[in-house]
């Protein structure tokens, strides 16, 4: 039978907060403040709760003790406090009157500030239900000594972390660390709602990149709640969407595009039917865009794609491999890796010429950003990231992407990468990094895109891709191969785990390559192969392969560390001098100890290859 607990829990983990003391400041339970005199002579002269009562009428405290649920408060701003109330039931959320403190979550929250704000700024919350996907939530503000509270209707029906009520009160925005598991959850919704209202599946994500675009406009995000009307709310998302495009150097012919992407959505019947406020209705859309994933994507220490897992997940859904809309997502553990291995840094120019969402650009300037001043952030963002996309509607998206998170010029040129007056713009730019996940099985071959990246990469530059493990073996792409090493050094090759791309629905093998540009493949020097197998994830139903028992970032540490000090390690890596019609991966060249080998290393060969038959059939 659900309990109060169960909410006051809630709460406590979605506010990653812990009882007692916190980096931010402490956090009481039950009113337990007997060792801060101020809060303590506040919640004696309020008492306990009685069963009806008015805001306005300070006379019936006093009775009993005050125990609201938490009373938080701030190291660096001592004059604000948060003050919880919980109710297990949804039904005892809020009175129509506010005078029922006792018996509703809002009402008793308010009844508690309306003491403490004589000598607090006091932000009172009400929060109700005993399941996570239908809490009820509602916060206000109360300034000491006002009379009168506002509410924070950025807040309704979520829960933030303590120091972002503090950034909504001030206006500022909130910031959120990227939850995989919420983007899931919103990505599932409102796949299933546009379903409904027949969006197609190439224009879901579109419409939700355009929101995202449209809530970096300050006064959008001011003002769009005062629309009364389907139409004035759709010609004001229209006008921000404009307003920032123009403001980032978009070409006009694709902020024409794009917009032309809204029309569209102004004519779906059943969305303009549905009043708005209500779920489903456009401003739900908004609202829940801005409370849950724009947090996500303004807190810059977010390395994490959030965008393009949101897209992802919407291809998921559609009950498609992907391979129709276009995108296969890079792993994030992958993304990471690749830009460690490229040595990303403030002073990095970076370039993905098939971006697809932006990943790896959105990896990198998080990167970037570590270590960087103010100054050397506007830089990175407006001079250091580049990109490529062919497709019209992902080239929306991976502009999205780079817009709101901050990023002033957008640098992704809609195109072709072989086109020539193309590349020769990019060479301009002096670019020292390159960072690829090619599209895979097309006219073009993969190891075509790697050396169109380094043609473009300045002399020296580095370039880390990851391919299909074909790429490396010298029965195929010869001559291809033979002209990367009259121009570029191979300076190391990764074999990766086998399902790296099982959460993608992707089955090809890969390996990662580094690659030195403009400098000519020498036979005497060697190349470092690591046999990289292992990273520690494992399979979990429904999310794909995870990081269950946290054991990558000491294996990337350790896959780091051979590399950078090109150590030779048994079972792990080898260095090998190879030609372009040699096999460029650790298999062919690492020895292996036959005396670490056990039946279950046989038997567990054995199912996997009777798997690799039963699919390989049903194929």
């Amino acid at each position: 039978m659900p309990v109060e607990q169960y909410t006051e829990s809630i709460v406590l983990q979605e506010m990653k907060c812990a009882l007692g003391e916190n980096k931010f400041g402490f956090c009481f339970p039950q009113g337990d403040v007997q060792q801060v005199g101020k809060l303590e002579k506040a919640l004696k002269k309020a008492g306990g709760k009685p069963a009806v009562c008015t805001l306005e009428d300070y006379t019936q405290g006093g009775n009993g003790k005050a125990k609201p649920e938490y009373l938080i408060t701030f190291n660096k701003q001592p004059k604000t406090i948060i003050v919880v109330e919980c109710k297990k039931s949804a039904a005892k959320h809020v009175s129509k009157k506010l005078d029922r403190p006792r018996d509703y979550a809002v009402d008793g929250a308010l009844y508690y500030a309306k003491f403490l704000k004589n000598d607090y700024n006091v932000i009172a919350i009400g929060v109700s239900g005993t399941k996570k996907d239908a809490i009820k939530a509602n916060a206000y503000y109360w300034r000491k000594g006002y009379d009168e509270y506002t509410e924070l209707k950025k807040a309704r029906d979520i829960i933030y972390e303590p120091e972002n009520y503090l950034r909504l009160v001030s206006g500022e925005a909130v910031k959120r660390a990227v939850s995989i598991e919420e983007i899931q959850e919103l990505a599932l919704e409102m796949h299933e709602s546009l379903r409904a209202l027949a969006v197609t599946e190439r224009a879901k994500p579109v419409f939700i990149a355009g929101i995202l675009i449209a809530l970096k406009d300050e006064d959008f995000v001011n003002e769009y709640a005062g629309a009364v009307s389907f139409s004035s709310l759709l010609n004001r998302l229209r006008y921000a969407i404009s307003t920032v495009l123009e403001n980032s150097d978009v070409r006009k012919d694709k902020i024409k595009d794009i917009k032309s992407h809204f029309d569209r959505i102004g004519r779906i019947e059943k969305l303009k039917n549905i009043p708005l406020g209500h779920y489903n209705s456009l401003s739900w859309y908004i609202e829940e865009l801005e409370k849950k994933i724009k947090p996500m994507l303004d807190f810059a220490d977010n390395t994490i794609d959030a965008l393009g897992i949101f897209y992802h997940e919407f291809v998921k859904y559609s009950g498609g491999d992907g391979s129709g809309l276009g995108i296969v997502l890079t792993p994030q553990h992958l993304t990471e890796f690749m830009c460690d291995l490229a040595e990303v840094n403030k002073n990095s120019k970076v370039v993905d010429i098939c971006c697809g969402s932006g990943t790896f650009l959105v990896t990198a300037m998080s990167k970037m950003f570590k270590r960087a001043s103010d100054k050397d952030i506007t830089g990175i963002r407006n001079n250091s990231l580049f990109g490529v996309e062919s497709d019209d509607d992902i080239y929306t998206l991976a502009i999205a992407n780079m817009i709101v998170r901050g990023d002033g010029k957008s640098n992704i040129i809609f195109g072709d990468c072989f086109n020539a007056g193309m590349k020769k713009e990019l060479q301009a730019k002096n670019i020292d990094i390159g960072l690829i996940n090619p599209p895979y099985s097309q006219d073009i071959t993969e190891l075509e895109f790697v050396e169109n990246m380094l043609d473009i990469l300045a002399t020296g530059g580095t370039g880390v891709v990851v391919v299909p493990m074909s790429c490396a073996i010298g029965t195929k792409f010869k001559e291809t191969r033979q002209r990367l090493f009259k121009k570029h050094t191979l300076r190391a090759v990764f074999s990766m785990p086998d399902d790296i791309f099982y959460s993608n629905n992707a089955n090809t093998n890969v390996c990662v390559m580094v690659w030195e540009a403009h400098k000519p493949h020498e036979a005497t020097k060697t190349t470092f192969f690591g046999y990289y197998k292992d990273d520690g994830f494992v399979k979990a139903k429904k999310l794909g392969r995870i990081d269950k028992f946290n054991k990558w970032r000491g294996i990337e540490e350790e896959w780091l560390r051979l590399y950078r000090e090109r150590e030779t390690k048994e079972g792990f890596s080898v260095k090998k001098a190879v030609t372009w019609d040699d096999e460029w991966l650790c298999e062919a060249y690492m020895e292996t100890d036959y005396s670490a080998l056990t039946q279950d290393d046989f038997q567990e060969t054995v199912n996997n290859y009777l798997a690799y038959l039963v699919k390989s059939e049903a194929k």
